[in-house]
């Protein structure tokens, strides 16, 4: 506000030193326009002290020294607009620098301070201060969430745009955790309280946001840095400028076009603009130095677990008894799980439930913790666990699936079932890659990283594979946090790098990185606090697009100070020439100066390496058809076991039927559905020459091995048909399930830009 009141009484002095010249009194004006000018000499000059007094010389000397001497020399014109110019300068600043921050601000300012909490039936409206963990709250429409906790209702709509950058809400379910800072987009629910408003994330991210905020630059400081050297280049020539011609004035037109708003203003107005630009887009970095380290970065290291992958495992195969089948074996083995807490029970319980099965309950459910659980199912004596676990129990795991155990144990873990004393099933578990992790290490490369590495305390077995799929530099497994420290500083001892990882045990090394990079949405609050950035989206993808934001900051400000004062040296060899007054020169400076905080306001825009894709409309179908892949992965899997099945004699001929079925009931509509709506949509935000043909070209060869398969199996009806037929229906068969796998990844990595917020559960 003082610099907008400065800014009002020079232009007032101003326009009444114009006006007493205009009605007669120019005796008048000198006086008015001293009388403007004076006070913006002043907070200059005490800015100007206070920099010295903190060992520092600023490079506003220069116009308080432009000031005084257009009021020394009678040029008291030229010192109003010098005024003007400093407090416009400022007050321009101020504007921009809001502008900039509005994203950390609007975080700041929508804070609850009020919460509802339910008292014995009653509702007590209470600071959010005095919440306290198990404390029963209610979240009315409109409000926003005061406090981290679980959703005590069967459903709420959270808007989290402020926190992810995401534009639409998203549904959470009864028992879901809830982050504070999302404001209620439904009906009211209640929230029971699982940490103190002040512990909770949303004030973690303020705390963020207002360090963020407050910190100063290397590229701000760097005003200060060439201050003496620009201040003596600035004496030397307007002092050579007066030895020369003998007029003083000439050296006063040096000064004033010298004026270096430029320098002290465009620099921090990028910078703030690109941290105010990346925390829309759910990227809270933690003030201009980590933004500035983070435009250099050449070197990326990647945690495993909850990083690049989703680490949440889930059933990626099934090997059991035939007598017992695939189907029953997961029923038999989900049913147990639903006794036990460990992720890998939740990932047998969950592929249960997409494909339908109903799950009995068990009885007398035991666990042992790193072990396994056994009980009754449906009075059958079942144990699912680790190899060691049923070694313990006098059951030999290898028994008729030795070839699993070697085959699968390199890419993932296995959990064995046995059912009444014998070993029936193999899960095969794995934890997968995060959907956009293929695109964020292309995306890293593009941007010119040069070596991205993975490091993990996992296994090099489960690492390895994720390496090669991702094509990364090198993989270290088996890596403690001590390990990963070492890893850190040997790999930025050779060029700027970066850490991102999630986990209590990387925050060590987050620290130890020239840039820590948390993932904060469903990481630690040790690695938030680690992290010099802290990405509010459960997406590894933002990496890259941070080291984007970042660059394009860095570079707007240094073109602006570069062209700002470019512009001022050619205005200031200009005025020595003696081709610029005083008053034209203060008049021209003004116009440097609003060109180069504009120009640096365009850090607020994406720069040509930023490719963020607008999300599709829901009329395109994009969600619909994600759902719908789950029971295309069950029907590839259907597929396989069908294949294997097929044998001398046409007894799967039922099965065959069933799922020569799905095939037309399911996947072709499916298929029909995506060209008809969704991949039109999806070119024309993609753009280039037909982006969706390759997966059309999919369609086409897919369809055409379904008809196939209905073909054979039509003919394999026939008993005498069948020895001849059945090879031919197999090959058929695993071609389609293999293409069928391949379609499915290929076409949610091309359009996992177009996805919108991460879909939860998926």
């Amino acid at each position: 506000m003082r610099r907008y009141l400065l800014l009002a009484w020079v232009i007032l002095g101003l326009l009444a030193g114009v006006a007493a010249t205009l009605l007669g009194h120019p005796e008048a004006a000198p006086w008015l326009w001293s009388a403007a000018a004076l006070p913006v000499a002043a907070h200059v000059g005490l800015g100007l002290v206070r920099s010295l007094m903190g060992g520092r010389l600023g490079v506003d000397a220069v116009a308080l020294f432009a000031i005084l001497g257009a009021v020394a020399l009678e040029e008291t014109a030229a010192a109003a607009v010098i005024a003007l110019m400093v407090a416009g300068g400022e007050a321009l600043e101020a504007w921009a620098e809001g502008r900039a921050t509005r994203a950390l601000t609007d975080l700041i300012a929508r804070a609850p301070r009020r919460a509802a909490r339910l008292e014995d039936g009653t509702v007590a409206e209470i600071d959010v201060a005095e919440i306290r963990p198990g404390d029963l709250l209610l979240v009315r429409a409109g409000e926003t969430v005061p406090a981290d906790g679980t959703l005590e209702d069967d459903g709420a709509t959270l808007d989290e745009s402020a926190l992810t950058g995401e534009p639409l809400p998203n549904a959470f379910h009864r028992g879901d955790a809830l982050r504070s800072g999302g404001v209620n987009a439904g009906a009211a629910f209640r929230l029971r309280a699982v940490r103190d408003a002040g512990a909770s994330t949303y004030a973690a991210i303020i705390r963020l946001a207002q360090d963020a905020a407050a910190s100063r630059a290397p590229l701000a400081r760097l005003a200060d840095q060439w201050a003496v050297g620009f201040i003596t280049f600035t004496a030397l020539l307007a002092g050579g400028a007066w030895l020369a011609t003998g007029d003083p004035v000439r050296a006063l037109a040096v000064l004033v076009v010298a004026t270096p708003c430029p320098l002290i203003l465009a620099a921090p107005v990028a910078l703030v603009a690109g941290i105010g630009r990346a925390a829309r887009r759910g990227i809270v970095i933690k003030g201009g130095g980590a933004l500035e380290r983070l435009a250099r970065i050449r070197t990326v290291l990647f945690d495993k677990t909850g990083t690049l992958t989703p680490g949440r495992p889930r059933l990626a195969a099934i090997d059991a008894d035939p007598l017992l089948g695939r189907e029953e074996a997961l029923r038999l083995a989900a049913a147990l799980a639903q006794g036990s807490t460990h992720p890998a029970s939740a990932a047998l319980v969950a592929a249960a439930g997409r494909r339908g099965l109903a799950l009995p309950v068990p009885e007398t459910v035991a666990e042992v913790a790193g072990g396994g659980v056994s009980g009754m199912v449906e009075g059958r004596a079942v144990m699912l666990g680790a190899e060691g676990f049923l070694h313990a129990a006098g059951i030999d795991p290898s028994n008729g699936f030795a070839l699993t155990a070697e085959v699968v144990a390199a890419a993932g873990s296995i959990a064995w079932l046995a059912v009444d004393g014998r070993v029936a099933a193999a899960f095969m578990l794995a934890d997968g890659v995060r959907r956009e992790a293929p695109r964020a290490v292309r995306r890293l490369r593009a941007l010119g990283v040069r070596r991205i590495v993975l490091v993990t305390g996992d296994r090099a077995a489960a690492a390895a594979p994720l390496g090669r799929a991702l094509r990364l530099d090198e993989v270290f497994a088996n890596q403690s946090p001590a390990d990963k420290i070492a890893r850190v500083r040997s790999e930025a001892a050779k060029a700027p790098t970066a850490m991102v990882g999630d986990g209590v045990n990387d925050a060590p090394a987050l620290a130890a990185a020239d840039v820590g990079i948390a993932m904060g949405a469903a990481g630690t609050a040790a690695a938030a606090e680690a992290g010099d950035v802290v990405l509010l989206v459960d997406r590894v993808d933002r990496t890259a697009e941070a080291i984007a934001i970042a660059r394009r900051s860095r570079q707007v400000a240094l073109r602006a100070i570069g062209l700002g004062m470019g512009m001022s040296g050619i205005a200031m060899t200009v005025a020595a020439g003696g081709w610029l007054t005083p008053l034209a020169g203060a008049l021209v400076q003004e116009v440097i100066d609003v060109f180069a905080i504009l120009y640096a306001l365009t850090a607020l825009r994406p720069g040509p390496d930023e490719h963020a894709q607008d999300g599709l409309p829901a009329e395109a179908g994009l969600a619909e058809r994600h759902d719908e892949h789950a029971g295309l992965r069950q029907l590839a899997d259907e597929l396989r076991g069908i294949g294997e099945a097929i044998g001398a004699t046409p007894e799967v001929v039922p099965e065959l039927a069933a799922v020569e079925a799905r095939l037309r009931d399911e996947l072709l509509p499916h298929q029909r559905a995506e060209e008809r709506a969704l991949y039109p949509a999806a070119a024309e935000r993609l753009g280039g020459q037909d982006p969706m043909a390759p997966l059309i070209r999919m369609h086409a060869e897919i369809e055409g091995l379904a008809e196939r398969v209905g073909t054979l199996l039509r003919l394999a009806q026939r008993d005498e048909r069948w020895t001849t037929t059945a090879p031919e229906l197999r090959r058929t068969i695993f071609a389609l399930e293999a293409l069928l796998r391949l379609h499915l990844a290929v076409e949610e990595e091309m359009l996992a830009d177009l996805q919108g917020p991460e879909r939860r559960g998926a």
